[in-house]
Parts: structure tokens; C-alpha cells; sequence
């Protein structure tokens, strides 16, 4: 598992130094979006509306749009100034009871491990969790943002699960079209009801219950590999792209052969360029007609299809 977050469990006055482990994954199959004519996966650029070009990275800033179109701007910096002490601690706050905690509030779920010197007190931590049956009520900071989450057990493991706060719960009085906790039900189909809930009501096992949709998805991506339904997308061309290998030989060779004498290596030019070099040439003699055949790479048939571009040496002038 790769590492998320290194830091310690603040209990009281003792510190239990401890590495995070994202706990859960996503298995859904995901698709890529493509050009339907040419199967070529599409980019999404990061536009400036306003200069019509490309944004490069280093150019974006954070911005809080207080409202239409007018900003208050954020840097690293004034994150930095509010970030807690505490970022590379998680402080426990209280115990209480997992059953007192609705499962709404719960989000994100993280593995607990102990670094090299915490083995003795994350199972001094774990054996009272697990005696007691309490849950820890803790604050961690991660990736610049204080959250609130719950240190448990998870079989012989402690874990964190980071939960929301109250007010980022929505009431359930907003939900439309409730109907009414006093309505008239009739005897006769609340016991059914109760008698259907009570025979489906089996212990929990999670390992019966799969995703057939995802299971499907996935045959059928299977039967069209079989089925050769493939579409590729055409191989982005490239220029003045050189072999080193093939370079770094013929460079020994050459200056093998020069007594020394230093080369510099070339990409050749492209068509349009050597039409350009060409016309500038004409015009300068009026006589003399410059068009040289490019050569072709050893070992390299005038048919191949390689994007790999032959070489010229120059001699560098001494």
C-alpha cells in the first residue's frame, strides 16, 4: 500500500507515531472519451477565455469568487498562516459509543499503522479500545484541510474515518414531499411488513453481495478482445526524434576515423523547411538548382514506415 500521511495519534500525553493507508478503492470501469473519426483520446486544456491560449500551470492561482466575477485571491501563503500546529497530529478529543454516530456523517476510510517506534502503544491504544468498545472523536489535518473523523478498530487494526461536520449534514425537513409520521397504517399489513423484515434478516456478509453490472461490463469487454472489435488511435507523429543508441555508435565511429575531430549531429530537416533552404539558395545564385536527395539511415529501406528521423554530420567548423 502506498503511504497517504505520516504523523501521530495525540492521546492525552502520549504519542503514537503512525502511517496512513487509503482504505478503500473504487473498482468501477471507467471509458475514455475519443474522437469518433480517428478513436484519438481527447485532451482537455486549461483555457484562458479572456487571452484565448493555454494556461501552463505555474500561471493559475486560487480564487474565491465572493461574487460574479470579482475574486478575493489566495496563495500558498495565507493557507499556510491558518494551517493548525497540529497538522501532523491526530488529537483525540473524546470517546463515545460507534452506535451514537449515524452513518450519514461518515466518508472517507484510512488504515492506521505504527512507524518503527509505536508498535508498544498503538496495542496498548488498540487492546483498550477494543475492552472499553469506546470509538475516539478526533481533528487531523490532511492536504492543507482540518477534518473531523473517528479512530476505531477494524478487526486487529486501528483505522480513521474522517466524517462531516454537522452543519455540511442538510436538514432532513428540506427533503420534499415526506409523508406525515402519523399516518393511519392498517394493522394486518404493519404485521406483514414486520414478518417479511424478519425473515430476510440475516447476519451481515458482505462477500455475497457483488457488483453483477460491473461484472458484465467487464464480459462483454472481454467478448469484443475476442471478437478483435478494437479501435486504435493513430500513432502521434513525431519529428526530429533521434536513435541515441545509433547516434552515440556512429558518433565513435566518426570521430574514430577524424583523429577526434569533434561532429555535430543533425535531425533532418523537414520538407518544408529544406523547400524553404532551397529557394533561399536559388535566389541568391540565380544558376545553380539546391536539391540534395535526403539519405536514407543504414539498414533503412526507402519503404519503412519508422519515425525515426536519418542523420547528417557536419563536420563543426575549427
Amino acid at each position: 500500500m502506498h503511504t497517504v500521511w505520516k504523523g501521530s495519534i495525540s492521546f492525552g500525553l502520549v504519542n503514537i507515531p503512525v502511517r496512513m493507508f487509503t482504505a478503500t478503492e473504487e473498482r468501477d470501469i471507467r471509458f475514455r472519451q475519443l474522437h469518433k473519426d480517428c478513436n484519438t483520446p481527447i485532451k482537455y486544456a486549461k483555457m484562458c477565455p479572456h487571452c484565448e491560449r493555454e494556461i501552463e500551470p505555474s500561471e493559475i492561482v486560487r480564487g474565491y469568487e465572493y461574487e460574479k466575477g470579482h475574486f478575493v485571491i489566495i496563495d500558498d501563503a495565507d493557507l499556510e498562516a491558518i494551517t493548525p500546529e497540529t497538522r501532523r497530529a491526530i488529537e483525540i478529543l473524546d470517546f463515545v459509543d460507534l452506535t451514537e454516530i449515524d452513518p450519514i456523517y461518515f466518508d472517507k476510510s484510512y488504515f492506521l499503522s505504527p512507524q518503527e517506534t509505536g508498535d508498544k502503544a498503538y496495542a496498548l491504544l488498540r487492546a483498550a479500545m477494543e475492552q472499553t468498545g469506546k470509538i475516539a472523536i478526533a481533528q487531523v489535518t490532511m492536504r492543507n484541510r482540518q477534518s473531523l473523523a473517528v479512530v476505531r478498530l477494524y478487526e486487529h487494526c486501528i483505522m480513521l474515518e474522517t466524517i462531516y461536520y454537522p452543519d455540511e449534514v442538510r436538514p432532513v425537513h428540506q427533503v420534499p414531499a415526506l409523508p406525515d409520521t402519523g399516518i393511519a397504517l392498517a394493522e394486518n399489513e404493519l404485521k406483514m411488513a414486520t414478518e417479511l423484515i424478519n425473515n430476510m434478516s440475516v447476519p451481515f456478509d458482505p462477500s455475497k453481495y457483488t457488483d453483477e453490472y460491473r461484472s458484465e461490463l467487464q464480459a462483454m469487454i472481454e467478448k469484443k478482445l475476442e471478437g478483435q472489435e478494437i479501435a486504435t488511435s493513430p500513432a502521434v507523429p513525431r519529428t526530429n526524434v533521434i536513435d541515441l543508441m545509433q547516434a552515440l555508435k556512429e558518433s565513435l565511429e566518426v570521430t574514430a576515423s577524424n583523429g577526434g575531430a569533434p561532429i555535430k549531429l543533425e535531425a533532418e530537416p523537414t520538407p518544408e523547411r529544406a523547400q524553404q533552404k532551397t529557394g533561399r539558395k536559388r535566389t541568391a545564385t540565380n544558376t545553380k538548382e539546391a536539391s540534395t536527395p535526403i539519405k536514407q539511415a543504414a539498414g533503412e529501406s526507402p519503404a519503412s514506415g519508422s519515425t525515426t528521423k536519418t542523420l547528417r554530420r557536419k563536420k563543426t567548423t575549427v
